[in-house]
């Protein structure tokens, strides 16, 4: 691999960290231009070395998070077992078989996800629990687990999806859900990383430097998210949420 092409791969790991710091979606960044910039790879061996660049960004950015976010961490630590054994399973799955399939329905969903957030201006402003104690642990386990195996078979777009749960489900606000969508990354990365490693589908001369410039964008966007508060949050979903769409438009309309 020639000097240029590394530089472009660390430059989209960096921007891609701070994106995915403050709501999730740096996986729409970094993936495409990886596959664009690494085409004589595998397509496994691509995705499974930018686990290890995601899973880097979202450690940082989950520091800075929960130095400032209460966390409930009994929840948390069973939550986190669920997403990481359902992010193996997912990309157990996808080494089996095509997900092209599934483009499609995310694409309703992500069309209904940017219209509400768009509509509804309060959204995700600030914190409330019209649920149950015991509801919210049945949300908390089936969002890990529906999240999770998701962000093991496909990927992009996972982040959002969880803060999009944690608020309407949860009650959180923006910034409790960013905090907590981190912390599922970790797990749903790490079960990701386990597979991809034991099948020896990591280019560590690319994953590494990745690795690095992804966190140095994960802490930035951390940093920022906490500083400007729920409204910054808001519009960067909305923006990230609207450029998920564009991307699975493409896929299933476009794309050949």
């Amino acid at each position: 691999m020639d000097t240029t092409t590394l530089v472009l791969l660390c430059v989209f790991a960096s921007v891609a960290g701070f994106v995915d710091a403050i709501v999730g979606g740096g996986g729409l960044i970094q993936t495409p231009a990886a596959l664009i910039l690494l085409p004589q790879l595998p397509v496994a061996t691509v995705i499974g070395s930018l686990k290890i660049p995601s899973f880097s960004g979202t450690f940082f950015a989950a520091k800075q998070y929960i130095k400032q976010v209460e966390i409930d961490w009994s929840r948390m630590v069973l939550m986190g077992i669920v997403a990481f054994i359902a992010s193996f399973s997912g990309s157990f799955l996808l080494t089996q078989m095509s997900n092209r399939f599934m483009k499609p329905i995310i694409l309703i969903v992500l069309l209904f996800v940017a219209v509400y957030s768009f509509t509804k201006k309060n959204f995700g402003q600030q914190k409330h629990h019209s649920n149950s104690e015991k509801k919210q642990f049945v949300y908390a386990l089936l969002i890990s687990l529906i999240i999770g195996f998701y962000d093991g078979f496909i990927g992009p777009g996972a982040g959002s999806f969880l803060v999009l749960a944690f608020i309407s489900f949860l009650g959180f606000d923006f910034l409790q859900a960013s905090a907590h969508a981190k912390l599922i990354n970790l797990a749903t990365n790490l079960g990701s990383i386990l597979l991809f490693f034991v099948t020896g589908h990591i280019l560590w001369q690319v994953a590494i430097p990745m690795a690095i410039c992804n966190a140095l964008g994960g802490v930035f966007g951390a940093r920022m998210a906490i500083a400007k508060g729920n409204r910054f949050i808001r519009i960067f979903f909305i923006l990230v949420v609207m450029a998920t769409l564009i991307r699975f438009s493409y896929d299933v309309f476009w794309k050949k």
